[in-house]
């Protein structure tokens, strides 16, 4: 079956740098049939210039993520629309995967699996969001798509950084509110969804890591530097969703103590000060105040976009390396021009520890793993494994093979 034609937005501001090595990433792609749509600020989109590829490129320079977003969605001539943040980095099979459901005429989104910075545990895997915009755990298959019936007033919570819409149901619906400048924009859509009874997948073999580079609202660090948008999207989203005064009013209160906790972890680990608990409070309330005040625009519907650009991806082959520490350089270096002869490499460099593993994308376009000949690399392993340098590598190659394509290692 040949796969589901798909439009790639990536939005981008202020990070050239992630972008870049996450357009390196898309180049990797296994996905045959698809273009990119790239939402970024005048620097970055002269970068991007530079590259020379066949996309569609948007100048955006707004603090808005849905405005941006739906920038792209107006670009967008696929039958699918997906969307993946410029600080996350796609599996080569993530596009193809993530798409593949919408060949059932019925499902009207997917979403994957989010692994987080270590590279190996899973910052997302499945959920649910109600009308008052409170998550919870779903529980669902790991190894196969499973598909999920929304219902008014419950979600299927599927993140931004990792999703796909139809477009069709996407532009009707009139993309994501552009009130919603950060924070729940991709629930308030999955919450419109839900209202209609959509059926939605969840693909865990459609995998993104997921590095939360530093941006207007958080540090690199992952230290809130204002929670205003954090407030207002909440108190838009649930005025959208009709909740009455007194829904609003505890749900601000649950996000004020929820808020507050964290902030507290944030003072005790020393990220920052206790003067910045009140502060950062402030800005919530402040913004929470500001959503409840703001008009609520009708949601218009998005015109389809100009015709399809076909952008060059497709198989390649795949490559291991493997080695001690003490050859990490030359391996590195063998490994950026193995990738620059358009292999998918994979490099796992092991030191005699029990250190724990984890894993990453170099912006030269190879992905490296690294830790202990002894040390675990899922978490939910013995902390302590005894085994040969061999029978590591194999075993690692046997996990990451899932993903992306793998040879035998050299």
């Amino acid at each position: 079956m040949p796969p589901v034609r798909a439009s790639l937005v990536i939005v981008s501001r202020h990070r050239t740098e992630t972008l870049l090595r996450c357009l390196t990433a898309v180049r990797q792609l296994d996905h045959t049939d698809f273009e990119l749509i790239v939402v970024a600020d005048p620097a970055a989109a002269a970068a991007v210039r530079a590259l020379d590829l066949p996309l569609k490129l948007v100048a955006f320079d707004e603090p808005n993520i849905s405005a941006a977003r739906n920038a792209g969605i107006a670009q967008a001539a696929g039958e699918v629309v997906a969307f993946l943040d410029d600080d996350a980095v796609p599996e080569p099979t993530w596009l193809r995967r993530l798409t593949a459901p919408f060949a059932d005429p019925e499902v009207s989104g997917a979403g994957g699996w989010v692994r987080s910075r270590n590279g190996i545990s899973f910052q997302w895997q499945a959920g649910t969001v109600d009308r008052l915009t409170r998550p919870a755990p779903m529980a669902v298959p790991g190894g196969r798509v499973s598909l999920h019936r929304a219902a008014p007033g419950l979600a299927v919570e599927i993140k931004g950084t990792n999703c796909a819409y139809r477009r069709e149901v996407l532009c009707r619906l009139g993309g994501f509110d552009p009130g919603l400048r950060y924070y729940l924009d991709e629930t308030e859509l999955n919450m419109r969804l839900a209202a209609e009874a959509a059926l939605v997948a969840v693909v865990p073999g459609a995998q993104v890591h997921h590095f939360k580079a530093g941006s207007r609202q958080r540090s690199a660090r992952r230290v809130p530097r204002s929670l205003h948008d954090i407030g207002a999207s909440t108190a838009i989203t649930l005025r959208r969703h009709g909740a009455s005064a007194e829904e609003i009013a505890a749900t601000r209160d649950w996000l004020h103590r929820g808020e507050r906790i964290k902030l507290i972890r944030l003072m005790v680990e020393g990220a920052i000060e206790p003067r910045d608990v009140g502060r950062l409070q402030r800005t919530l309330d402040a913004g929470f105040a500001q959503g409840q005040a703001e008009a609520l625009p009708p949601m218009l519907p998005l015109p389809q976009g100009p015709a399809f650009v076909p952008f060059p991806a497709g198989p390649r082959p795949g490559r291991v390396l493997a080695g001690r520490i003490w050859q990490a350089a030359d391996l590195r270096a063998r490994a950026a021009s193995c990738a620059a002869l358009g292999e998918i490499v994979t490099l796992i460099i092991l030191d005699p520890t029990p250190r724990h593993h984890w894993q990453h994308y170099d912006s030269r376009g190879f992905w490296e793993q690294a830790g202990g000949l002894f040390g675990r690399a899922v978490r939910t392993g013995p902390k302590v494994r005894l085994c040969a340098f061999r029978d590591r590598v194999v075993q690692e190659q046997q996990r990451l093979s899932e993903n992306r394509p793998i040879s035998a290692e050299t």
